[in-house]
């Protein structure tokens, strides 16, 4: 009964902060942006944050979050749009989405096929929203045992898990955020006080900004590659209107479980490290196939198709802010910019968050629920404006995306020096980018970096330098197994992919 007391209490604080007028503000601010966002291709949720969380600082930092968190699962409701009418995905894990939705679109059925990815976001974020509400306080109390032996054991689980559980091959992986730590080490070291990786230059003394690496690593470059590489397709339907939009019983049959199997599915990937709503998408879509008795209707415009992964999506992008906020562990880029959001505020994410900033917790995860009926109240009714949003031109688009990372980058410091800065990783972005390999990983070695080295360092402090300490804590010394193991199977799979084309060869020589 208590713990029904205590819920109530948190949700009576949580809608106490986020009722206030400004923070209602920023809250459908944030949604509306996400949505808008999430319909335009080739922008995505990394550059829509990169682009807006420099005009943050000056906010609040409940309103500040819940502005970021509203644009972060806003555009999962946005980016199916762009997936069903153009089969353009409006992010990464809304690829999945085109494989049924936009035939559907070509058989006519583009109303309901956004109606029910609307109705499969909204249940699949509501399940999610409730985890977290039950989950994060006592994996927060529990997390209050750990010292910094456990946190450091963690943190590395998370970066392997991140970089190896990704799309790509997990050495680049690994390589981005080995270079992202060594990012994270510039500046001044504050238990020395020595000068590193600053080349006696007095400006990197206070180390890489946040916003310049995030805007330069992921602004720039998909400005360049969006003009490069986007080529608008045709609409596969010219209107959609609102008696198009109603699905017929059948489809509603066949929608229910496989929006709660996406959302199994969702829930449990979003709140793992390196996994989230890509691949969340993706296991659910392959599940609803293997599950299905006719597997052939899927590619054709399948409605369980688009409901699935749509509703893992969306589940996975409430989940992810359970190790964020009660651990202090990010499990995606995005995550790690919204714990270093929290870090510039002076807020320290960790299981203290959920104590001694009950309004911020609680305020956040109750603007959930007030963002997501806000989405589902104007996805639906302006889906034509979103449809007419996605006839601007690029080259009217690209350019205002530019004056704002300039702007932005300028005005957090008044410095000239931070626009330097994403010029510079801007230039290495993009040659990321064309090298194949993933800037993701690079910011979350960027964030846990310093972090980590803190831990380390305090953990060694208090064994007197004996490392043997970390396999005599039984959480710790299971965190490392667990990150060996990840390791072992990602050379195996390293090893395996090397050899493929050889046993190809050897095929057809034979």
């Amino acid at each position: 009964m208590s713990i029904f007391q205590d819920l109530a209490g948190n949700i009576a604080i949580g809608l106490g902060a986020v009722l206030s007028p400004d923070n209602l503000f920023y809250c459908f601010l944030g949604v509306v942006l996400g949505q808008l966002v999430g319909a335009l291709p080739g922008i995505g949720v990394l550059v829509a944050i990169s682009l807006l969380f420099p005009f943050t600082f000056h906010l609040e930092p409940t309103s500040a979050l819940i502005m970021l968190a509203g644009i972060y699962y806003g555009t999962a409701y946005g980016g199916s749009t762009a997936s069903i009418l153009l089969n353009v995905p409006g992010q990464a894990s809304s690829a999945v989405t085109c494989l049924d939705g936009y035939p559907m679109a070509k058989q006519g059925r583009a109303g309901v096929a956004l109606l029910m990815t609307t109705v499969a976001s909204f249940v699949g974020a509501s399940i999610g929203i409730l985890l977290m509400m039950l989950f994060s306080p006592s994996i927060a109390q529990n997390a209050l045992r750990f010292g910094p032996w456990e946190y450091f054991s963690i943190m590395v689980l998370g970066l392997v898990a991140a970089s190896t559980m990704g799309t790509g091959a997990p050495a680049k992986g690994i390589a981005m955020v080995v270079l992202g730590i060594i990012i994270g080490l510039v500046g001044i070291d504050v238990n020395s006080g020595v000068a590193r990786f600053s080349f006696g230059y007095l400006p990197l003394y206070d180390g890489v900004g946040l916003a310049a690496i995030v805007m330069g690593l992921f602004g720039v470059p998909e400005v360049i590659a969006s003009i490069r590489d986007v080529r608008r397709s045709g609409f596969a339907t010219r209107s959609v209107s609102f008696r198009s939009m109603i699905p017929t019983r059948d489809d509603v049959s066949r929608s229910w479980a496989p929006i709660l199997r996406g959302t199994a599915v969702g829930s449990f990937f979003g709140a793992l490290p390196g996994a989230g709503g890509l691949i969340a998408s993706f296991m659910s879509y392959a599940v609803e196939k293997k599950v299905a008795r006719d597997p052939s209707r899927f590619g054709k415009g399948a409605i369980e198709g688009i409901v699935a992964p749509e509703a893992a999506n969306n589940a996975a992008d409430q989940t992810a802010f359970i190790p964020t906020m009660t651990l202090g562990i990010p499990g995606s880029a995005t995550m790690a910019i919204v714990l270093g959001v929290l870090i510039i505020h002076g807020v320290t994410p960790g299981p203290k968050l959920v104590l001694d900033h009950p309004e911020l917790f609680w305020g956040l995860i109750m603007s959930f629920w007030i963002g997501n009926v806000i989405l589902v109240i104007l996805n639906i009714p302006l889906i034509g404006i979103w449809v007419r949003v996605l006839t601007v031109p690029y080259h009217y688009l690209y350019p205002a995306i530019i004056v704002f990372i300039a702007t932005g980058a300028y005005f957090i410091h008044n410095s000239s020096f931070d626009v330097v800065q994403v010029v510079f990783f801007g230039a290495i972005g993009y040659a990321i980018r064309v090298l194949g390999l993933s800037a993701a990983p690079l910011i979350l070695g960027f964030i846990l970096g310093p972090m980590m080295e803190e831990h380390l360092r305090r953990a060694l402090l208090l064994s007197r330098g004996d490392f043997s300490v970390f396999l005599a804590r039984p959480i710790s010394a299971a965190t490392l197994a667990i990150t060996l193991g990840l390791l072992a199977w990602a050379f195996a799979m390293s090893v395996r992919a090397a050899r493929r084309p050889l046993a190809v060869a050897a095929a057809e020589a034979d």
